[in-house]
Formats: structure tokens, sequence, C-alpha cells
């Protein structure tokens, strides 16, 4: 047994929180991608039908091949039910997502959400977050930012990609990708960050509804 299969049997439980007519919010990652592969045959099953709100162009890929209606969010006044994936749990459930670079759309659908649904491997869960939170920033901002990050404590790193590029996201911000060791207080982290002109989003996330917890051994938690 692995963490496939553990994904593979949380996603087959989780499901069963959606309901007919629902809006879903899809969030990025392998824990999404795990989810949304068995949506489609999950929705064909039990004749249910959907619309969902991608975050990311791979996302979408994914929600397109098993079938799924895609929608845009201005298009709703809420979404349902989001299911997301999440880089690090703390011990309070607040946590640090945004290693894809979908921090920004993440962060709208969760708002959105009447109920939030996040997907980790037991590696994720912490007693206190201590990696580096990526922060989207308009490219203008790029050194101006940097800095006032750096009085805060942080050490931001501009997020690269393999040919040597800067990443850009969908929305054509950069990533500084910031080291502020262990964080105790990531709300009040979160919202000095955010003041930062030329910052656009953080992230810093508060805790979910549910949190699904995959283990090595094949089998989950539930967490509430």
């Amino acid at each position: 047994m692995t963490l496939d299969d553990a994904f593979k049997a949380l996603s087959s439980d989780a499901l069963k929180l959606i309901k007919n007519n629902y809006v879903l919010g899809l969030g990025s990652g392998r824990a999404a991608t795990a989810i949304v592969r068995s949506l489609g045959s999950y929705l064909k099953k039990n004749k249910i039908k959907i619309k969902a709100i991608p975050t990311s162009l791979q996302i979408k890929i994914e929600a397109e091949k098993a079938g799924i209606p895609i929608i845009e969010i201005d298009q709703i006044e809420y979404i349902d039910l989001v299911f997301d994936g999440a880089d690090q749990i703390d011990e309070n459930k607040n946590m640090i997502k945004g290693g894809g670079g979908a921090l920004l759309r993440e962060k709208i659908l969760i708002n959105t959400a009447k109920k939030v649904v996040i997907v980790a491997d037991e590696s994720k869960f912490v007693k206190k977050l201590n990696r580096s939170v990526p922060v989207e920033v308009h490219p203008f901002a790029r050194n101006t930012a940097a800095k006032q990050i750096k009085k805060y404590g942080g050490k931001p790193n501009l997020r690269i990609i393999e040919r040597g590029y800067p990443f850009v996201t969908e929305n054509g911000n950069i990533i500084l990708d910031c080291d502020f060791g262990n964080i105790p207080k990531p709300k009040e982290l979160a919202t000095k960050l955010i003041e930062i002109p030329g910052v656009i989003e953080v992230g810093l996330f508060t805790k979910p509804d549910i949190i699904y917890k995959a283990k090595e051994n094949g089998k989950f938690d539930v967490l509430t």
C-alpha cells in the first residue's frame, strides 16, 4: 500500500460530500489532481450534475478530460465545496499553500466557498509552519516588496524555473518564496505582508472545514 492508494481511498470518501447541482472549486497540485481524476467517474456513476471552477490550467485540462463542465467564477454567487491541497499544515490547521503558484486563485475560491476540504499526505503536517511562504508580487514591485519582506524577518528568493527564467503565475505576476523560519503567528504575518505595496497575495491560509490526511500505509484520517 502507498500514498497513491491512500489518495484513491480518500477521494472516494471525500466525493460523497458532493450533491446534485453543486458548484465545485478545484485547487491545484497532486492531491487536487487525484480528486479530479476520480470525480468524473463518480459523477457518471451516481448521475450527479455539477459545475467546476479550476484554479489552474493543469487542473482545467484534467477536468476537461473527465468530462466535467467548467465555468468562470464571475458566473456564480458562491461555491458549494472546494477541494484543494496544502504544502504544509500546522497543529492549529493553519496552512502554507502556493507551491504550484496558484495561491491567488486558490484563496479567491476558498473565500467564496461554503465548505473547504483539504487533502494532504502525512509529511505535510508539522507543529509549526516553517517552510518558505510563497508571496505573489507584481513584477514592478519585485525589489521594493523584497526589501519590505526582509524588514519583517523574511528571506525572499525569486522563484526560477528550470530554464533559468522567473516563474510567472497565470495572473502575470512573479513569486517570491520567503523563508521566515518558524511561523508562530501566521495570521499576523499574512496581514503584514498583504499590506506591502505590490504584494498581490500571500500563501498563508486559515484552517479549512475538513482535512484528509493520506498515510504511507494506504489509509487516511479525517480531521475536522
